[in-house]
């Protein structure tokens, strides 16, 4: 009798012993199993971590006494039935005469012994498999014995050693048993399952690597690859209660209840694919059985439908068939488009209701009946089968129809599509699988317009498994009729023609299958180059939304999968960036990038497109029209609706990103170099990417840092200037390229009347550094006068114009151009020259107008300057046309060109004076002092709001000389996509803060004036003039061209000479006409002829009304009287500045004397009197279906942008 130590618990002792499973000497020392038992006791407990585990304590436990691994933490049923488990002796098999105590367990597969029953993890493991037989050698001992080893045991008594030996020769015959039955013969011990992943490994704390194997929900330990094959291990871990993560670069470990075991692989690589086993380990002990039983409740599918393995655990859903383990890996080789194979247990998903149903209708039983009805004995497969045989035989039987039932309308194909619609209609599911194996289209038109396909006609009749069975199909290839058993001709499988697709989300239908190079997955961009070696070849399956990738093509269980709806960017780098000529990344929503590659351009672009489909929505399926560098969903903002992200897709196409949006399915283009900014707002959790484009801007967010950094280099790359071509530059709005824009506006404005100009040269150093700066990315240099001296701009625009390989005026037409100069007749010369013009590129022709344009308004400066024209063309020949200054004739051409500009280029009238106004403009105000000496180059650049001041509102706008309020308000709508309504009376408003008080510019006013004289306290609005109507209301109806009447009225304190008492408003009257404005101090008397008052004297002042600014509005810290006030302000002829304040008792009042001001200030010409110019169509420049908007500042004004745009705060001053 066994002997009793402890009582028996009821359920998992709290504390589990951990001992060392090499702590015996046997267990490091090979086959010398009798060395000391102690000579790795320099190891605590053997290497593993035991934090928070108790230490063993001796116990008296009963025989079956509860393993800690046979129930699981939660108190689940035993995984493995324990047929008989207790104390023995045991002895090394090297004839030592020391006995051992072990606790022993014995199941069906495999017998174990432990230091401790308080042990999870055994010192050893035999396989019943491979024990050949059991004796006994004596008074209470035997011998368990394999093919080349024996193990030596002793029991307590002899009636103990009995129940031993016959319980194990009860588990050892009923394995025997098992094998016949399944017709399975053993290739050494390791039984039937194939092992998904084996290879060495270091486990920390010995010196001497193990040998691993990752075999379906389990790990195995053992101490070389010889013992693996003998079925002989030390112990194995249930994955049902494992878990692995990372630890280092090549160390990962493996976490149970009872012990973490931390393992190293020798690479990166290998470390990645041990993850990826064991992740699939776990993946199928957590996996279940409650679909195969109910599967199983039907008689033929409990054998393989192939080979007849017992208890088969895979399906083919589309062929409606049980297959086991082994011929699911074959399946898999044929791909999607013959066999769909899933997991009756761990693919929970995809077994409904109905599916289950339909397997135990049709299932193995129909399925056999009819692809295997003319299967010869001789090619029939076995359990035992090999994989080579199983892949001929399936090749067959699906691939081929060898063997399958041919249906009486075989043969016709008009037959048999009428006859598959009459049948889905039926319960008959043999016929319809039948049909559909002959050659029946399974998405053939019915007839009916109402039901044009099966599926329809099935729905139509509520036969819900015929629509189940149809759906599984309808990615399949169709079956093409086959010729008779006894034709010569070889049948084949095409794939159907592509059916009428109703796309959700994702598109489940999209399936391919190959071989694929991959790396293992980062969590980081790829900054170097994979080499060649780091890539592993792996069978890659799409079907149904998920990319899945396995050790080889007969491989059932995947090592790792993608779920399409899960990836959120496709990237195609260079060819040769990697070790693989092609390559395409893939990014997911978990963080992670995979990396796969190909040798064949062709093969990888298949792929690339495929994984496309399978995961962009149907809206944004015309982005996949043309190849891409990178294709995703990101999160954005734009227009008005800045409160929340939407979701857009993008593709990335050389320098053209396209963007497709929910409100409109219209692919959008955004030219990445002709952006007017490119920026990144936020910190580094939280970035913004700014895009501005003319009149639009859109707000890309970093939701995902991974696949946004992504986006981020590539779109910087795509918007930098990409070669040395004028066409490869980043280009301005007018096809300019931005280092030429850059360059000849600042000097425009900092250097027309510097001496010497273009013919002085620049610091070599400085030059080169700036050259270099602006090649890189022209868009984001400022050129500021104090920073930069004009010498040196000069000299980096030349030398970029003499460095462009093709030259400005391109090498093919060169000869042309010198040879035109020669021309002696003007007339046919310029013609000449206009002709050669129209054949430049595009960008060419306008740099050329720009270029010359410019040095046009250089010679128009030359008492200056001293670089008339003569001398700007020795200089420029030969820099333009790349000569080394010999060839007069170089010279010549651009003398004419800059002498015949007007003539040449077509200069209008208009746009000549607009030029000759803007540059005078700036040598006016410079020799005024009046510029600004930090002013970005060459464009007088004004922050304009929309409605008010905010951040999220403005918009940076250049404002030439001419421009007109008129049109700087029509440029802000512009940008804004602004519709003007009837009755909308847009407005720019001079904002001045300080005074608390604006000024509507009348709509003819000059804005660059008006921008160099703004304080720092003032800005430009353009908003709504609220009280426009009413006054062009009054200003139709009133008599007379004046306006008097009494208001109250304070002069600015800093004044003196008006004699009024300071600190408060005095009752003043006015008198308002065409030529002044007049203050009475009293009235005497009212004119009868008049119905004007007859003033007391002489006026106290007069000011002449063309000189006044009148603003709506009193600061509040001067307590006006009324809220219904203006400012009037006068400059005198010193540039002194004269402030008064009035105001008027209503609101009306008000009205009438701001309308009256404006009528006689610009000769009764108040609002343009052409309605064009009222109600402007605006064009279409909105990005998808929304208004774009500038944004800055924080997450949280981004936010508020939408309450900031409808807010209103001035609600007084727009009431007037």
């Amino acid at each position: 009798m066994t002997k009793k130590e402890d009582p028996p618990p009821s359920r998992v002792p709290r504390a589990v012993r951990v001992a060392s499973l090499l702590s015996e000497g046997e267990e490091l020392s090979g086959d010398d199993e009798d060395e000391d038992d102690h000579a790795y006791e320099g190891v605590p407990n053997g290497g593993w971590h035991t934090s928070g585990l108790s230490s063993p304590r001796p116990s008296l436990v009963p025989e079956l006494l509860l393993h800690p691994m046979d129930e699981l933490p939660g108190g689940s049923t035993p995984i493995t039935p324990v047929i008989k488990a207790g104390w023995l002796y045991k002895n090394p098999p090297q004839g030592s005469y020391i006995y051992q105590k072990r606790w022993v367990r014995l199941d069906v597969d495999h017998l174990r012994y432990f230091d401790s029953n308080k042990d999870a993890y055994s010192k050893r493991f035999i396989s019943v498999a491979c024990i050949s037989r059991v004796t006994a050698i004596g008074d209470q001992k035997f011998e368990v014995i394999t093919n080349n080893r024996t193990f030596a045991f002793r029991a307590e008594s002899d009636a103990e050693r009995k129940e031993w030996m016959q319980s194990l020769q009860r588990a050892v015959a009923e394995q025997r048993t098992r094998a016949q039955q399944s017709g399975a013969y053993l290739v050494g011990v390791r039984g039937l399952e194939q092992p998904d992943r084996t290879g060495n490994l270091e486990l920390r704390g010995f010196k001497n690597k193990l040998y691993v194997a990752v075999v379906g929900d389990k790990v195995q330990l053992y101490k070389n690859v010889e013992e693996y094959h003998l079925g002989i291990g030390i112990t194995f871990i249930d994955m049902s209660v494992g878990n692995v993560k990372e630890a280092d670069r090549r160390s990962f470990d493996l976490t149970t209840p009872y012990r973490i075991f931390s393992f190293s692989a020798d690479t990166e690589l290998e470390k990645e694919q041990w993850l990826e086993a064991m992740q699939g380990a776990i993946a199928e002990a957590l996996s279940t059985l409650e679909v195969a039983e109910q599967i199983w409740a039907a008689a033929p599918n409990r054998f393989c439908a192939d080979c007849g393995t017992a208890q088969p655990d895979w399906a083919s859903i589309n062929l409606c068939i049980v297959i086991c383990k082994r011929c699911a890996g074959e399946h898999r080789g044929l791909g999607a488009g013959i066999s769909k194979v899933r997991s009756l247990k761990m693919d929970r998903k995809v077994w409904t209701e109905t599916l289950i149903e339909l397997f135990l209708q049709l299932g193995n039983g129909a399925g056999n009946h009819f692809w295997a009805a003319n299967v010869p004995p001789s090619e029939a497969l076995q359990p035992s089968s090999s994989p080579e045989a199983r892949r001929h035989h399936l090749e067959a039987k699906y691939r081929e129809g060898k063997y399958r039932r041919y249906h009486p309308l075989f043969g016709s194909q008009e037959e048999l599509d009428k006859a598959l619609c009459a049948a889905v209609t039926t319960t008959d599911l043999a016929e319809t699988q039948a049909l559909l194996g002959c050659g029946a289209g399974v998405n053939c038109f019915s007839g009916d317009p109402e039901a044009p396909t099966p599926l329809a006609l099935a729905e139509q009749a509520g036969q819900t498994l015929q629509m189940e069975f149809l759906r599984n199909n309808q990615t399949t290839a169709s079956m093409q009729p086959l010729p008779p058993p006894h034709s010569k001709d070889v049948p084949r499988l095409d794939s159907m023609k592509p059916f009428e697709k109703h796309y959700s989300v994702v598109q489940p239908t999209v399936s391919h299958s190959g071989f694929l190079y991959k790396t293992a997955s980062a969590s980081k961009l790829l900054q170097d180059r994979r080499a060649r070696e780091e890539f592993s070849r792996r069978w890659c399956v799409l079907s149904d939304g998920v990319l899945s990738y396995y050790e080889n093509e007969r491989t059932v269980t995947p090592n790792g999968e993608i779920r399409a709806n899960e990836i959120v960017c496709l990237a195609v780098p260079p060819p040769d960036s990697h070790g693989f000529e092609h390559t395409f990344e893939v990014y997911t929503e978990g963080e992670r990038l995979y990396l796969f590659g190909l040798e064949s351009a062709e093969l990888a672009r298949e792929w690339v497109k495929c994984i496309a489909k399978a995961f962009m929505p149907p809206l944004a399926e015309d982005l996949l029209a043309r190849d891409f560098e990178r294709l995703g969903r990101l999160p954005y903002k734009a227009g008005l609706s800045l409160q929340r992200a939407q979701e857009g897709w993008f593709a990335l196409t050389g320098s053209e990103l396209r963007a497709v949006f929910p409100e409109g399915p219209c692919e959008e283009p955004l030219q990445l170099r002709r952006l007017q900014e490119l920026s990144v707002q936020g910190e580094s959790e939280n970035q913004v990417l700014v895009l501005v484009e003319r009149r639009r801007t859109l707000y890309i967010q970093g939701e995902r840092r991974l696949d946004f950094m992504g986006w981020l280099g590539a779109i910087q790359k795509a918007a930098a200037s990409l070669g040395d071509t004028l066409s490869e530059q980043q280009l301005g709005d007018s096809d300019i390229p931005v280092i030429v824009y850059r360059c000849v506006d600042y000097i425009t404005q900092c250097g027309l009347t510097s001496e010497g100009i273009y013919r002085k040269c620049g610091q070599t150093s400085k030059t080169q550094r700036l050259l270099e700066s602006l090649r890189q990315d022209a868009r984001s240099v400022h050129l500021k006068e104090g920073e930069q001296n004009v010498d040196d701009v000069s000299s980096a625009l030349k030398r970029f114009l003499r460095d462009l390989p093709d030259g400005l005026f391109t090498r093919a037409q060169r000869l042309a151009w010198l040879e035109a100069s020669e021309i002696e007749d003007v007339e046919e010369k310029v013609s000449r020259y206009q002709e050669l013009l129209a054949h430049l590129p595009p960008v060419n022709r306008a740099t050329v107008k720009a270029l010359i344009s410019h040095l046009y308004c250089v010679q128009c400066f030359s008492d200056t300057n001293q670089m008339n024209t003569h001398n700007l063309a020795i200089v420029f020949g030969p820099t333009l046309f790349q000569t080394d200054g010999q060839d007069y004739k170089a010279g010549r051409v651009v003398e004419d060109l800059i002498g015949h500009y007007v003539v040449v280029f077509s200069v209008d009238e208009e746009e000549l004076r607009k030029q000759r106004e803007e540059v005078t403009a700036i040598v006016k105000m410079r020799v005024a002092g009046t510029a600004s000496g930090t002013q970005h180059a060459g464009d007088f650049i004004c922050t304009v709001y929309l409605e008010e001041k905010k951040a999220e509102s403005e918009q940076h706008v250049k404002i030439p000389a001419s421009m007109t309020a008129e049109e700087l308000t029509l440029e802000i709508l512009d940008r804004r996509n602004v519709g003007i309504r009837e009755k909308d009376y847009w407005t720019c408003f001079e904002v001045n803060e300080k005074e608390e008080a604006e000024r509507p510019l009348h709509f003819g006013e000059k804005v660059l004036p008006i921008l160099h004289g703004l304080g720092t306290d003032s800005h430009l609005v353009v908003k709504k003039h609220q009280s426009m109507e009413a006054m062009l209301l009054y200003l139709a109806s009133r008599v007379g061209d004046t306006k008097h009447g009494m208001m109250k009225f304070r002069e600015d304190r800093s004044l003196l000479g008006l004699g009024l008492p300071s600190g408060g408003f005095h009752d003043r009257y006015f008198i308002l006409n065409s030529s002044c404005l007049r203050l009475y101090k009293e009235v005497r008397s009212q004119r009868p002829w008049s119905g004007a008052p007859e003033t007391s004297h002489r006026p106290e002042k007069e000011w002449p009304v063309k000189s006044l600014k009148v603003y709506l509005g009193v600061k509040k810290k001067l307590r006006p009287p009324t809220c219904w006030g203006f400012t009037v302000v006068h400059e005198t002829e010193k540039h002194e500045k004269q402030q008064w304040y009035l105001c008027c008792d209503t609101q009306m009042e008000l009205r009438e004397w701001f309308a009256t001001f404006l009528f006689v200030q610009h000769d009764g010409l108040v609002w343009p009197s052409e309605p064009s110019r009222v109600s402007r169509a605006v064009p279409e420049v909105r990005l998808g279906s929304v208004s774009l908007i500038p944004l800055r500042g924080s997450e949280n004004e981004m936010r508020r942008s939408v309450a900031a745009f409808t807010s209103d705060p001035l609600s007084v001053l727009r009431n007037v």
